[in-house]
């Protein structure tokens, strides 16, 4: 078998066994594949901060060292979401996802074989490859593998399944370095990655039926002696070009705004490279834009991100998850400064993933039936402003700080999950995964600037009253997103393949 046989047979999706893909169910096993993605995702994101202190003494590292191991995964899962995702959409979504699985599970096993803390760190930056992998396809393998009437309760399941990783992180990775070591928090990413392989193959269903295929491209006759009356050129069959002008431009941006943001969390980077850094990053996304604009194939299309709803739909996701993370890091802070034991803490801010993680799933249940997500989200953000304005308010203690966490989590979880629904119904089914990955990079950069915000403030104030500062800011921002939240343009969506 040659080269080109292989590559096409690694990239031929398979059909689900006939007995699952002809159950009027199977679409719940997909959505239960792709939650597990989810939870995997999220679970290494929160419980890699708890390792810092064991990975420094192993090490022999300060931290600004070892907070490259955090650092070089949100850069390069920022970076390759949205590449990935118009990737995704010429090879297939099954095809990248599953990869995603082998590629997290592979770099995991030598995370926690990694003989110095560089190694880790490369190590983390192809782990967050495959996390990119699988998240640039994961809302777009719930939107288009449900029937239209269970989208929104699908991308709430797989929304709490994020919550479920986030919420368990910290206990898990307590436990794990306690009475293990720092290497299992790494470790047992491997066996999930396994059955996710496993998974994937068997209850995705497929989302192209052949190996990509060459499309014709013209390009004008040259003018010259003989060339009037002639019509355009055919050259050979050849795939789509890479936009790699607005890779580069993407990664580029990115990496400056969030090495800008990270100075807030410690980072220590001099005076004049901070200052240099968001200059950087708003010249390089004014030169992606005109980039995307002339592109042939661009990696974000203009015409996709200003269909209407998407674009405010993309804002509105970054601030859902500005408000969901900025809580959880300032959380801690505050309690432990008012004389809340560390571990009372933590279990008290878990309270604000796991609401969130029950209304996602269940929580429209309560709301009326006829409410359309146009509504839902705008509720969701005003309980989210309302839980945080208590936050605020309230004395610092576990008792009182429960009620407010629990309300602004519960909002979320509305807010989230239907504002997603709305994206993903104006997007066409051919750009799902992008759109996917649009989605999940607003979310990261949501998470980024969430954990920067916090720290700022705290550093700016002190843990009482910064704290309650970015609060009244928080709750502000989540009235902003009541404004922002715009109904969607359907687009039509195809029948999930067997």
């Amino acid at each position: 078998m040659n080269a080109t046989a292989l590559v096409a047979r690694l990239l031929t999706e398979r059909p689900r066994p006939r007995g699952i893909a002809g159950w009027r169910h199977a679409h719940w096993l997909a959505v239960g594949t792709v939650c597990l993605g989810a939870f995997l995702g999220q679970l290494d994101a929160s419980v890699i901060a708890l390792v810092f202190p064991a990975l420094g003494r192993h090490f022999d590292a300060g931290f600004a060292a070892v907070e490259w191991v955090a650092l070089a995964y949100l850069l390069v899962l920022v970076a390759l979401l949205a590449p990935i995702g118009w990737l995704s959409d010429l090879v297939g979504r099954k095809t990248m996802y599953i990869g995603g699985f082998a590629v997290f599970g592979l770099s995991s096993l030598g995370a926690g074989f990694a003989e110095s803390l560089w190694i880790l760190v490369g190590c983390r930056a192809v782990q967050a490859v495959g996390a990119a992998m699988m998240q640039a396809n994961s809302v777009a393998l719930v939107a288009r593998g449900v029937p239209e009437r269970a989208m929104r309760r699908a991308l709430g399941i797989q929304a709490a399944a994020q919550g479920l990783g986030l919420a368990l992180g910290p206990s898990l990775g307590g436990l794990l370095v306690e009475h293990a070591s720092w290497q299992w928090v790494f470790w047992v990413n491997v066996p999930i990655a396994v059955f996710g392989i496993v998974a994937g193959w068997y209850l995705l269903p497929r989302t192209r039926t052949c190996p990509p295929a060459a499309v014709p491209t013209t390009v004008p006759e040259p003018r010259g002696r003989g060339a009037r009356g002639r019509g355009p050129r055919a050259r050979s069959p050849r795939e789509p070009r890479f936009d790699l002008p607005g890779m580069l431009l993407l990664t580029g941006a990115t990496t400056a705004l969030l090495l800008a943001l990270s100075t807030a969390s410690g980072l220590p980077l001099p005076g004049w490279a901070v200052a240099a850094l968001l200059p950087a990053a708003a010249v390089l996304a004014v030169a992606l834009v005109r980039q995307e604009r002339r592109a042939a194939r661009p990696m974000l299309a203009p015409g996709l991100v200003n269909t209407p709803g998407v674009r405010s739909g993309l804002v509105v996701a970054l601030i859902g998850y500005l408000l969901l993370f900025c809580p959880l890091v300032l959380g801690p802070v505050r309690l432990t400064g008012a004389g809340v034991s560390t571990a009372a803490a933590g279990l008290v801010v878990t309270l604000l993933p796991a609401a969130f993680a029950v209304a996602a799933t269940a929580g429209g249940g309560l709301l009326p039936r006829g409410w359309s997500d146009v509504t839902r989200c705008r509720f969701g953000a005003g309980l989210a402003a309302a839980g945080l304005l208590l936050f605020a308010a309230l004395p610092v203690s576990a008792a009182a700080v429960a009620a407010p966490l629990l309300v602004a989590g519960y909002g979320l979880g509305l807010l989230l999950p239907a504002n997603n629904a709305l994206v993903m119904r104006a997007i066409p089914a051919e750009c799902s995964a992008v759109g996917g990955g649009m989605v999940n990079m607003a979310r990261s950069l949501g998470t980024a600037l969430g954990m920067a915000l916090s720290v700022l403030g705290v550093h700016l104030a002190g843990a009482a009253s910064g704290g309650r500062t970015v609060l009244v800011a928080l709750a502000a921002v989540a009235v902003a997103a009541v404004a922002l939240t715009r109904p969607a343009t359907p687009r039509s969506r195809p029948a999930a393949t067997r």
